[in-house]
């Protein structure tokens, strides 16, 4: 079915997720297994991956990552985003912790920066700093944020994250 969508539409950038080791299951799949879903997914028309844990434990990610490389798929490394890092009082999910997060996936190679905000946390003000210490660090790296408007301001953070340097907003 993808190799007939891909000839139907050409010319539009087909994305999907890969759940790093899990692939697009919900248990660790052999390496070999990965490896081969990636390359039959590009050679019927994939390409971005947006690769990413929930626990953001970079070494489940690191296979999906090898293996899209290696396929020759864009690889988009998605960042989960929790918490609030505009209250310092919020603990462990501080700018810090995201950047240190960041650095290990571009490390890795990917080509993309993703915040993937999948509970609809990420605040304006938390976008606009996250964005803009990204883009900073990382001025040559797209990034691309993505929400769930479950609090009613994705839209405001969309804007946010904008202004702030993010290249794609959804």
């Amino acid at each position: 079915r993808l190799g007939k969508l891909r000839e139907a539409v050409p010319d539009i950038p087909f994305q999907m997720l890969l759940r790093g080791a899990n692939a697009v299951g919900y248990t660790a799949y052999p390496d070999n297994v990965v490896h081969r879903f990636c390359d039959l997914a590009v050679k019927h028309g994939m390409d971005v991956f947006r690769v990413f844990d929930s626990l953001n434990y970079v070494e489940n990610m690191r296979l999906g990552i090898d293996a899209v490389g290696g396929a020759g798929g864009i690889v988009e490394g998605a960042i989960c985003y929790t918490g609030d890092i505009s209250d310092p009082e919020k603990g462990k999910y501080t700018l810090e912790y995201y950047l240190d997060f960041a650095r290990q996936l571009v490390n890795l190679g990917v080509h993309v920066l993703c915040i993937k905000d999948m509970a609809g946390l990420l605040k304006p003000k938390a976008a606009t700093m996250l964005v803009a210490a990204l883009r900073k660090e990382h001025p040559n790296v797209p990034i691309h944020v993505h929400t769930h408007d479950t609090a009613g301001i994705g839209a405001a953070s969309m804007l946010a994250a904008a202004e702030a340097g993010a290249d794609v907003v959804d």
